[in-house]
């Protein structure tokens, strides 16, 4: 048996112990061995003595060894040369024959003390208790009676094998480091053909020596042909067994997972070459070189190359390659303690081994990358490449997932953020700014929202906020105020700081309708934040203006264009005083053929983002200066406003359009009107200064609508030159509140200070048009004039007018001439009464 070092103090000391403990037993044994030779009155055959140590010498030196992992343990026919001298010898000489023949024999072996001491200590103790077992079933040597000797000497060989599996397993175990029970049943059908095939061969031999003692010449032969029977069975059941592991490790290495192909191969390589322990190294393309260690039972580690602890001992390699010698992806180690070299048929299994793991590793990593590619794919078609946020296909399924799971994950709000102005960004800096800009936005929403919420990007500035499990629906306002409040602080641009500023709208989940109701909703709310010029707009049935029969009209937009559906109706704006008409507002209306006539709030938003906003404003803008030209003609030359979109204005070719219909139609530039919505504060983009600006210069009046509705009035009337101010309704209908008449008053005064003309909208009775007079308002429109009408309607009012006057649509608050006493609200600045004559 081969001891090595493990090269481990604490298992040294103990292998080291227990070969003492071993020594020392035998040293015992020989003791009493002593005593008993020297007291023995028994007379001992000096022939029948050195023959049985002569053939326990032969029989120890025909040995044949089995490697396990770095140990190499003999199998040798010592064991039916000592049955036989038990058979012939008295008690104690075969314990002494024993010891003499090993110590002869391994004496000139060179080997190292430590292994010759354990060796010959092992043998004598063997001997001992093979002999004692022998006289305690009552064996007499030399007996002729084979039937009672058979079964006395089956009992001490299987003690002889029992001692001795028993004294070499220890040791062995600890030499190479593995448990003991697993070195006893290592190799354990040798254990038991071994000793039968031994014992047969001492009963043989007894039975050759009662015939003539001259035939046991024989024994020699008998015992070497016993070892060749041993070698044969034996290479050929390790032949046997290795192709089967073989089979079974390759079998198992018919994996498409990476990692477990390499734990296979690690362990089924220690199984199969029976190494202490295993290194795959792998360097496949652009994937950086990897290392995976382990035994038989577990990895040790799994890592880069060069961050592997250091290992000693032998190292038996090979490529990672195919049978053809292509392709080679890395190395294959068998590390053993001691020195180990392996047959040929070993190595031949071992490049058939490192074939198929070649094979296998290439399968894996192609399955690998084929199923990269897949996640990849399945992530882009899920997420934005941009900002690498969901997009709305990823939001709509996990939306869909939550809402049919919302019972048990509280409730569920979607927020819809448009950020405002953000073209200027993209026009002003360019798209590659834009796209910074975007990423940066993208990742403060998504560091702003709760781990289950899902942040998504629905396309150009347009990005979406899924609320998965709010306690209560009121809580989806708070945290739309803070996922917008990441955006207070200015995007930094190469030294530039950009403010960048949002419409949301908020939605809470719908009963009915699931995720397309609940992105509607949010868009209904978005739109309504972004013409109210607030940052944040709750969804509320009451206010939806776009209910859901509007997801419909989208799709008859491109027919009512086509067909002329939009028409445009005219209510008249008046002199307070007079009561005489100064111009007419342009209203358009849908007459849809099956949803009756539609005001814009029904359908204005789908037609600016359908795409036909051009077609219809410039149709608008022709039915109106068309009604201004049969005004005209008729004796009445008024001008007429018609509101903008305020995404024409970001058109550059709007005011050419403006042009060319004026031109069409014959009508003065000073005739025409536009109406501007004042709330959505588009004057803070250059592009609509410039169309402004040309507008201006055609000599077309600019009005701004509905002031004092937006959050900085002030500050675009000091930005937009405009001729005109109009009062909203709201204020008009609230002149009885102290605060509503502060308004009225103030703009009112503004708007006289300015040099501009002011209109009060929604006058609907007598009491408000002389409480606008009063206060100083010049003009007026509402229902106490007249109705939104077509233009012939229209012309006839005019021509048939008020009181036999044509042109005046209400009595004059004076008689022409008359003299008056102005109230408090139009004195002068002085204080000082004027009189005025009508």
């Amino acid at each position: 048996m081969d001891l090595i070092s493990t090269n481990d103090s604490a298992t040294d000391r103990q292998l080291r112990l227990v070969v003492g403990l071993v020594v020392v037993s035998a040293s015992a044994v020989l003791v009493g061995v002593g005593h008993a030779v020297s007291g023995q009155r028994t007379p001992l055959s000096g022939t029948a003595f050195v023959l049985a140590t002569a053939l326990i010498a032969a029989g120890s030196a025909a040995v044949l060894y089995v490697r396990y992992r770095s140990t190499r343990e003999g199998i040798s026919a010592m064991s039916a040369a000592l049955l036989f001298a038990i058979g012939i010898l008295p008690a104690p000489w075969p314990i002494l024959a024993t010891t003499l023949a090993v110590f002869a024999l391994k004496l000139p072996s060179r080997q190292p003390l430590i292994k010759t001491g354990f060796n010959v200590a092992k043998d004598t103790l063997v001997a001992a208790a093979a002999t004692g077992a022998a006289l305690a079933v009552g064996l007499h040597p030399g007996s002729s009676d084979f039937a009672a000797l058979a079964p006395r000497l089956a009992v001490a060989a299987i003690c002889l094998a029992a001692v001795d599996a028993g004294l070499t397993a220890p040791v062995l175990a600890l030499a190479s480091r593995t448990p003991v029970r697993e070195r006893l049943t290592a190799q354990w059908q040798l254990r038991v053909i071994a000793p039968a095939g031994n014992y047969l061969v001492a009963m043989a031999s007894l039975a050759v020596w009662q015939l003539d003692h001259l035939l046991i010449v024989a024994l020699p032969v008998l015992i070497l042909a016993s070892q060749l029977t041993y070698a044969n069975r034996l290479r050929a059941r390790t032949e046997r067994e290795a192709w089967q592991k073989l089979a079974q490790a390759t079998d198992e290495l018919n994996e498409v997972d990476l990692d477990v192909v390499l734990r296979a191969g690690v362990t089924r390589a220690a199984q199969l070459f029976s190494a202490d322990e295993v290194d795959i190294e792998i360097r496949q393309g652009n994937v950086p070189p990897r290392l995976v260690r382990g035994t038989s039972e577990r990895v040790t580690f799994d890592g880069s190359p060069g961050e592997a602890p250091l290992r000693s001992g032998r190292l038996i390699t090979t490529a990672l390659e195919s049978q053809d010698g292509q392709a080679d992806i890395g190395e294959l180690r068998l590390r053993f303690r001691g020195e180990v070299n392996l047959t040929d048929r070993e190595r031949y299994t071992m490049r058939t081994f490192a074939a198929a793991l070649c094979t296998a590793l290439r399968n894996a990593a192609t399955f690998a990358e084929t199923q990269r590619l897949a996640e990849q794919h399945a992530h882009a078609a899920a997420h934005d490449a941009l900002t690498g946020l969901a997009n709305r296909r990823r939001l709509q399924d996990y939306a869909a997932e939550v809402l049919d799971e919302r019972g048990d994950a509280g409730s569920v709000a979607l927020v819809l953020i448009d950020l405002n102005h953000f073209k200027e960004i993209n026009d002003t800096l360019g798209h590659s700014a834009g796209d910074r800009v975007l990423i940066e936005i993208a990742r403060r929403l998504a560091d702003r929202a709760a781990p289950d919420d899902m942040v998504a990007r629905l396309g150009g500035d347009e990005f979406a906020v899924l609320f998965t499990r709010l306690p209560a629906p009121a809580l989806a306002v708070p945290r739309a105020r803070n996922i917008l409040a990441s955006l207070d602080e200015p995007v930094v641009l190469d030294d530039m700081r950009i403010v960048v500023e949002a419409s949301a709208g908020v939605a809470g989940a719908p009963a009915r309708g699931g995720v397309a109701e609940l992105l509607r909703r949010a868009d209904v709310a978005m739109y309504q934040a972004k013409r109210e010029g607030q940052a944040i707009a709750v969804y509320a049935r009451a206010r939806d203006t776009a209910d859901v029969g509007r997801l419909a009209l989208g799709g008859d937009l491109p027919r009512a264009v086509a067909k002329s559906e939009f028409v445009v109706n005219f209510q008249p704006i008046v002199d307070l005083t007079s009561g005489e008409v100064i111009a007419a507002e342009a209203l358009a209306r849908w007459l849809h053929p099956d949803r009756g006539s539609l005001n814009p709030q029904r359908f204005l938003d789908s037609v600016e983002r359908s795409g036909l906003l051009p077609a219809f404003a410039e149709g608008v803008l022709d039915q109106a200066l068309r009604a201004a030209a049969a005004w005209r003609d008729s004796g009445f030359d008024l001008p007429v406003a018609v509101n903008v979109s305020p995404r024409s204005l970001l058109d550059p070719s709007y005011p050419d359009v403006v042009a060319e219909r004026l031109a069409a139609r014959g009508v003065s530039a000073d005739r025409l009107v536009i109406e501007l919505t004042e709330s959505l504060t588009l004057s803070q983009l250059d592009v609509v200064d410039h169309v402004l600006r040309a507008l201006r210069d055609l000599g077309v009046r600019l009005a701004l609508d509905d002031f004092g509705t937006g959050y900085s009035s002030l500050a675009t009337l000091a930005r937009v030159q405009v001729h005109e101010l109009k009062i909203d309704r709201a204020f008009v209908a609230g002149m009885g509140s102290p605060t509503e008449e502060a308004v009225v008053r103030s703009t009112i005064e503004l708007g006289r200070s300015l040099g501009l003309v002011v209109v009060a909208e929604g006058v609907e009775s007598e009491q408000q048009r002389r409480a606008l007079w009063e206060l100083g308002c010049p003009a007026g429109q509402g229902h106490l004039f007249g109705r939104p009408m077509p233009a012939h309607r229209l012309v006839a009012t005019l021509r048939r007018g008020c009181g036999g006057r044509p042109g005046v649509l209400a009595t004059p608050l004076h008689e022409s001439g008359s003299v008056i006493r102005l109230p408090t609200a139009r004195r002068g600045r002085t204080g000082e009464r004027r009189d005025e004559t009508g």
